[in-house]
């Protein structure tokens, strides 16, 4: 078996470049041409791929977003035995990774959330979707850990609020900062839990 994956197919390239550009001009900035010109692609190929357009392609590049820090999430907090510690080293992750891309690289759900925010839109729910699925991860970390079944869902949701707003606080600051003080607070929060 080869050590090395296959190139990503025509399709997901324009889906990771089009998580990459909301990310950084959210969604509203990102245009189709870009993406396909960004992807190298054709805009056929963009358009044979989602025949809903830029909906249609925002929606791919948000649930690849969510996979992706669903990943990262899961990782921290499998890594640490304590889901304090956990969440903690997820903060970190983010924050080196948001001074890492030049304070761009923010999260592509909170972007396109926060520009189609009031509209009753594919990309609202998909959005609403990603935001549960990682309260989800933690409170069942939470669960695991001995929290009740009512504390893991507050706390869980609490983290996923203070995660998400702190990396919209960091990358305006352009400071790690934000992210490492929440990570701080949210592991003291769910140490007051333990037994």
């Amino acid at each position: 078996m080869s050590q090395y994956s296959a190139p990503p197919s025509t399709r997901e390239r324009i889906v990771v470049v089009a998580a990459r550009l909301i990310q950084r001009q959210g969604y509203v900035g990102t245009g189709i041409k870009q993406i396909a010109k960004e992807a190298q692609a054709t805009l056929g190929s963009v358009y044979h791929f989602f025949p809903g357009g830029k909906e249609a392609l925002a929606v791919a590049a948000i649930k690849h977003g969510e996979k992706e820090f669903r990943r990262l999430l899961e990782d921290a907090l499998d890594r640490e035995g304590d889901p304090a510690a956990g969440v903690e080293s997820c903060a970190v992750e983010l924050a080196v990774g948001l001074r890492e891309s030049g304070w761009t690289d923010g999260c592509p759900v909170t972007a396109a959330a926060l520009e189609t925010l009031g509209s009753d839109s594919e990309i609202q729910r998909v959005c609403a979707e990603a935001l549960r699925g990682w309260e989800r991860v933690v409170e069942k970390k939470l669960l695991a850990s001995g929290f009740t079944a009512e504390d893991a869902a507050d706390v869980a949701t609490t983290v996923i609020s203070t995660l998400e707003g702190a990396e919209v606080t960091a990358q305006v600051n352009r400071s790690e900062e934000p992210l490492r003080a929440a990570g701080r607070q949210l592991a003291r929060l769910l140490r007051t839990y333990e037994s």
